[in-house]
C-alpha cells in the first residue's frame, strides 16, 4: 500500500465508548473512516423518532457534543420539553430543543419513505463530517431489556430506570428478519482495517453483529479486525457493560469481553492494569496487547487510534497478519 493512499479503517461502534474511538481515527492523517454505528437502541418519543448512538456519533464529530455528559448538544435548552411536561406528557427522555430539530428532520424523512441509511449519512453530511456515517441495517431492531418488573426497552432500562435494576436478559427484536445494508457490508469488504470499539458490548456491539449478514462479512474480511476493551480493571468508565456482564453470565474483565469477540477477532487491545489477562486471552487465539486505553482527552483518543493502526500493520506495506503479532 502506497504511503499516500488513505488507510480504509471501518469502525463497528456503539454509546459514548465508541463515540471517543470515532474521534480518535476521525483526526488521525490519512484516514478514510467508516462507521457503522448501533440502531438498536433507537426509540419513538413524543412521535418523533429518536436515534441515540448515531447521534452521540455524529454530535461527538461534529465537536457540538456535550462532553460532561457525553451526549446530547453542548449549550442545549429544554423548552420544548417544558412545554411538554407542562400539556402532561412523559419527559424522563431529556431531549434538548437543538436535538428535537434533528429527530423533527430525521422522522420527516422517514415517513417520506427515504432509506434511515441515507438520512443518517445526509444528517452526518450537514453536520461536516468527513467520513461514512453507515447503518448495519435499514430494518427495525430493538433490544429489549428483562428485568424482575419484566421487559423494559432500553431507554426505559437506560434512562427511565437509570441501569439500576438487574439484567435477567437480553432480546433484540425482529433481528432475524432484519437485512444488512449494501453499505455496510461494502465498507467491511473494502476496509484495511476493522475496529471494534471499546462498546458495551451486549448492548451496543451484538445488535450489530447479529444482524444477519454482518458478522459473516467481518469474517470474510481479510483486514486485520483489532477489538479495544471496554472495560478497564473490572470496571467501566461510564454505563453498566461490567453488572450487565456480571448478571447474563460472563466475567466482567478484559478476558470476559476477549470471550465474546474471540470467533472473530484477531488482535484485543487491553489496558495496562489488565496484564494478569493477557496469558487467558492468548489462550483463546487471539494477540494481545497492552496500552493505556482510558481516553480522557482528544490527544489520548488519537493516541490509542494510531496505536491500533501501528499494532495492525497497515499502510506498512507489510500488512502482516495480526495474529502473528507479539504481545
Amino acid at each position: 500500500m502506497s504511503s499516500n493512499t488513505p488507510i480504509k479503517v471501518t469502525l463497528i461502534a456503539g454509546g459514548v465508548g465508541g463515540a471517543k474511538m470515532a474521534e480518535g481515527v476521525y483526526h488521525l492523517e490519512n484516514v478514510e473512516l467508516s462507521i457503522i454505528g448501533n440502531i438498536a437502541d433507537d426509540e419513538a418519543f413524543h412521535g418523533l423518532w429518536v436515534s441515540p448512538d448515531i447521534d452521540t456519533l455524529t454530535y461527538t464529530l461534529a465537536d457540538v457534543i456535550d462532553r460532561q455528559q457525553g451526549w446530547g448538544v453542548a449549550d442545549e435548552s429544554h423548552r420544548a420539553l417544558d412545554t411538554l411536561s407542562k400539556l402532561g406528557d412523559d419527559t424522563w427522555m431529556s431531549l434538548g430543543d437543538r436535538d428535537f430539530g434533528l429527530h423533527i428532520y430525521r422522522t420527516h424523512r422517514r415517513r417520506q419513505g427515504d432509506r434511515p441509511t441515507h438520512i443518517a449519512r445526509d444528517i452526518a453530511k450537514s453536520f461536516g463530517l468527513q467520513c461514512e456515517m453507515i447503518l448495519p441495517t435499514d430494518d427495525m431492531v430493538q433490544t429489549r431489556v428483562r428485568t424482575e418488573a419484566g421487559w423494559l426497552s432500553f431507554q426505559e432500562y437506560f434512562v427511565k430506570e437509570r441501569c439500576a435494576p438487574e439484567v435477567r436478559e437480553l432480546h433484540y427484536d425482529h433481528i432475524e428478519d432484519a437485512h444488512a445494508t449494501e453499505e455496510a457490508l461494502n465498507a467491511l469488504a473494502e476496509a484495511d482495517l476493522i475496529v471494534v470499539a471499546p462498546s458495551n458490548p451486549l448492548v451496543s456491539i451484538l445488535p450489530i453483529l447479529k444482524v444477519p449478514g454482518i458478522l459473516e462479512a467481518v469474517k470474510a474480511s481479510k483486514a486485520p479486525k483489532i477489538g479495544v476493551s471496554p472495560i478497564i480493571n473490572g470496571g467501566v468508565v461510564k454505563g453498566p457493560a461490567d453488572r450487565m456482564l456480571s448478571s447474563l453470565g460472563y466475567e466482567a474483565s478484559a478476558f470476559g469481553v476477549a470471550q465474546i469477540y474471540a470467533d472473530f477477532l484477531d488482535c484485543f487491545v487491553i489496558d495496562n492494569a489488565d496484564e494478569q489477562h493477557v496469558t487467558a486471552i492468548n489462550g483463546l487465539g487471539l494477540c494481545t496487547s497492552l496500552d493505556t486505553i482510558l481516553m480522557k482527552t482528544r490527544d489520548d483518543k488519537v493516541r490509542l487510534a494510531a496505536s491500533l493502526l501501528a499494532l495492525s500493520d497497515v499502510g506498512s506495506g507489510k500488512a502482516s497478519e495480526a495474529r502473528e503479532l507479539s504481545v
